[in-house]
């Protein structure tokens, strides 16, 4: 007994994960598969490169 609300809130979870449609940014997964680095991992790589010199 009293698993009625927890069944209910979870058949409504997965409907709603069922049913919906998230925004998806077609540009950063075609980014991504083609392998071209993003601003991001550029950045990440000068910031590595200052830091090159304190670390030896």
């Amino acid at each position: 007994m009293g698993r009625g609300r927890a069944k209910a809130k979870q058949t409504k979870v997965a409907r709603e994960l069922k049913y919906s449609t998230p925004h998806t940014d077609f540009d950063a997964l075609q980014r991504e598969l083609s392998g071209a680095p993003s601003d991001d991992d550029r950045e990440d790589q000068h910031d590595e490169d200052d830091y090159d010199a304190y670390r030896r």
